[in-house]
């Protein structure tokens, strides 16, 4: 429940403090006091937006913070420890605003966005505003106000869940539906190019090693000559060559060993060259006989290469590169060759979602359908009871799962009511008067208030358009309300005024030419006083001081 408020510098406040009680608060106070400044003041600490004109004249900014008892409050308790706000039995929201238009929002000291204060502020606490029996005209605010009174919220969000996954799958497949022809065309070049590189048939590595060999082929020649002309310096030269050399100097330095002992590793590092020399040679030897210098081969390795280089070109690659492209490309047509299969299944999966969400809607669309009866006889008992004894309130639900499916189901709302006998069920707008308005408003707000979980109701000039005997039995409606929940209550009827269980009265004052508004609790001499001015204007008599009386003996 709202236990106290702070104002400071919004609009005409200068300052003002004030605690709330449970049970019933009524605020009452002269036309133009401000009654409901401290209701539009809350809305900012419950994420409403903020306005650089909502700034008190010559002030640097506008503070106003709310603390909330969190008792027997699970459902923000639980916010609060998911979102890591959590500080005690108690809530503190504040909003800033300084005279350039800038806000900040606190939880409990933290800053937050405008958005988690709003979302936290659902939990809290929930208004009625003056022109509810204006918004009730509109069919998605009757919609707001059924689902609010049936509270499924679950299969609300079912039906919105299911109908985000049927539209996404659902444009997906409108999309590739709406490329099927610009895949055909891609698809046939990719067919096309496909079938030139299966032709060249180009295997992974064979780039590299064409490469390799024709190098070595149109260097035959000269490798031939080069290699014979080492094999005759290394051993094939009968007038001298390196191994004869070798062996002539082994043989000098053979002995030598026995004079001095440090020449005793030449013979053996010469024995060692020997034996390489004569490897070499016959490795030489052996490269000669196997020497390939066919010239047919050549040239059907000139006119391969020629052919990657020219298929690299056309695809924008390098000749080594081009085994790559082929798999790439044959991947890309294997994909669109998929696309009629995968076309084929997501028409499925569409249909399938869209009948999960027909299941959850048409589940949705029954739960309406049973708080629709619910409520129209409590609201038509109601009507009877505010003064419409023939009053009759329907509310009629038309279903169109094909036409009307959306995140919020597949019903259309419409508020019917009949006023006088005989007269048959007509929308809302077209029958009742604005007194009748005014009272069907407040009945279906009260009753639908029963079912709202935030332990805090505030109903701001609800009962405008409302006198005499009826507004005595809205001030025992809202009684009655305010004895399971918190009740704040502006108004401007002395019997709904009376029926609270504690009154608050605001009054503006001018001084200096600055104006300001205070709102201060009755006690119960005041709250006659302020009874009798409601009853009888400016001239508070001794009569209209007894009706105040027995009006709070009344409630």
């Amino acid at each position: 429940m709202l236990a106290h408020m702070t104002i400071s510098n919004f609009a005409i406040v200068k300052t003002l403090q004030f605690e709330l009680k449970p049970g019933m608060t009524t605020i009452t106070g002269e036309t133009g006091a401000g009654k409901s400044i401290a209701i539009d003041a809350l809305g900012l600490c419950l994420g409403d937006r903020a306005e650089a004109t909502m700034v008190r004249p010559n002030e640097d900014k506008a503070e106003i913070s709310a603390a909330f008892l969190l008792a027997n409050n699970q459902a923000a308790r639980r916010w609060l420890e998911d979102n890591d706000l959590m500080d005690g039995e108690e809530c503190i929201l504040r909003r800033v605003i300084t005279k350039e238009g800038r806000s900040r929002g606190f939880i409990n000291g933290s800053p937050v966005p405008a958005s988690q204060q709003k979302a936290l502020g659902q939990l809290l606490i929930n208004i009625h505003g003056q022109h509810a029996h204006q918004q009730l005209m509109r069919p998605e605010y009757q919609q707001h106000m059924l689902d609010q009174y049936a509270g499924h919220h679950s299969l609300l969000d079912k039906t919105r869940e299911t109908y985000q996954r049927w539209r996404q799958a659902h444009n997906e497949l409108k999309r590739l539906t709406q490329s099927r022809e610009e895949n055909e065309a891609q698809k046939q070049l990719l067919q096309y190019q496909v079938k030139e590189l299966d032709e060249l048939a180009l295997g992974e590595e064979e780039f590299n090693e064409i490469e390799e060999e024709h190098k070595r082929l149109s260097n035959s020649g000269e490798l031939a000559v080069a290699s014979q002309t080492a094999l005759s310096m290394l051993y094939d030269n009968d007038d001298g060559n390196a191994l004869q050399l070798l062996q002539m100097a082994s043989q000098q330095v053979c002995n030598l060993g026995e004079y001095d002992n440090s020449l005793n590793v030449i013979p053996q590092m010469l024995e060692e060259a020997i034996i390489q020399v004569q490897e070499a040679s016959q490795e030489l030897r052996s490269y000669l006989d196997n020497l390939d210098m066919d010239p047919h081969r050549l040239i059907y390795l000139e006119e391969r290469l020629a052919k990657i280089m020219s298929m690299a070109r056309k695809h924008y690659v390098m000749p080594n590169e081009l085994y790559q492209k082929h798999q790439d490309l044959l991947k890309e047509l294997d994909n669109l060759d998929c696309s009629d299969e995968r076309l084929e299944e997501m028409t499925e999966n569409v249909e399938a979602l869209r009948q999960k969400c027909l299941l959850a809607a048409e589940k949705l669309s029954k739960s309406r359908q049973r708080y629709a009866k619910e409520l129209d006889q409590k609201i038509s008992e109601s009507m009877h009871t505010l003064s419409m004894e023939h009053g009759e309130f329907s509310i009629n639900i038309a279903s169109d799962p094909e036409r009307m499916l959306s995140p919020i189901g597949y019903d259309s709302i419409s508020f019917l009511v009949s006023t006088n006998p005989g007269q048959p069920l007509q929308p809302l707008g077209k029958v009742a008067s604005g007194g009748e308005l005014s009272r069907i408003s407040l009945a279906i707000q009260v009753i639908t208030a029963q079912k709202v979980e935030t332990p805090s109701l505030i109903f701001d000039e609800v009962d405008v358009g409302i006198s005499g005997p009826t507004a005595a039995i809205v001030g025992k409606m809202l009684r009655t309300l305010g004895e399971s929940t918190q009740v704040m209550c502006v108004t401007h009827l002395p019997q709904v005024a009376g029926c609270g269980h504690q009154q608050m009265f605001v009054a503006k004052k001018t001084s200096e030419g600055q104006t300001e508004t205070n709102m201060r609790p009755l006690t119960e001499e005041d709250r006659i006083a302020e009874l009798a001015r409601l009853l009888g204007g400016s001239e508070i008599t001794e009569r209209t001081l007894a009706n105040a009386k027995e009006l709070l003996i009344a409630a």
